[in-house]
């Protein structure tokens, strides 16, 4: 099959670029630095996903993973809302081999914590998904979200390696842990390639950091 992500330079897209490449397949990357995999089934874009005119011509393409994001910085909303809306519309028109999209949204996008410009464009990239399931569930694509609490990247060393932050971080984490990449890589591949029927629906993933924390006062 033939695979776009978006944001494959670094951190997840990446990791979820060299597993679907280790599982035989043809990966198509965009991403605004330059590529960090070497891989003869890999084709890597250097490209802005919020500049829509920008966007090269790839074909064909069965699955789109838009991952792409920025964090409490002036673009958030331009690059994690419009940047996707771009990418899904780019590529989703006239493209009858497509099968699956889905959408890196966020827990804040539930509950609303972190910065306010990135909670609002992950919120709203769950509002456009859940826009696109409706438009393709009669040609049987499914469109999902998967919502990720604190995830064991690069990115988040910072707070890994803090001990009195991340001692509190665990704290309201009622599973004591936070989530592995190749875990994530594992809930990619399940609703793009393994998942038929579960579409418009946005999966939290955080350890019950949002569901399970006991707040009963008697």
């Amino acid at each position: 099959m033939r695979i776009l992500i978006t944001g494959s330079s670094s951190g997840i897209g990446k990791k979820v670029a060299e597993m679907f490449l280790g599982k035989g397949h043809q990966v198509f990357g965009i991403d605004l630095n330059a590529s960090s995999i070497k891989d003869t089934n890999y084709t890597h874009i250097v490209a802005d996903i919020k500049d829509k005119n920008a966007l090269p011509e790839i074909e064909n393409i069965d699955i789109i993973f838009n991952n792409a994001g920025l964090q409490n910085s002036n673009d958030d909303i331009a690059n994690n809302l419009q940047g996707t809306i771009n990418v899904t519309e780019k590529y989703m028109e006239g493209n009858s081999a497509l099968k699956s999209i889905l959408f890196n949204a966020s827990a804040s996008s539930i509950s609303g914590a972190e910065f306010p410009q990135y909670a609002a464009s992950k919120a709203g990239v769950v509002g456009y998904m859940k826009n696109v399931a409706i438009k393709l569930a009669p040609k049987g694509i499914t469109v999902n979200a998967i919502s990720l609490g604190g995830v064991k990247t690069d990115l988040n060393k910072p707070v890994m390696e803090d001990k009195e932050k991340f001692a509190k971080i665990m704290e309201v984490t009622p599973m004591k842990k936070w989530t592995e990449v190749e875990e994530v890589c594992e809930w990619v591949y399940f609703l793009t390639c393994v998942n038929k029927s579960c579409s418009g629906q946005n999966i939290l993933i955080d350890n019950g950091e949002h569901d399970l924390n006991d707040r009963f006062v008697w």
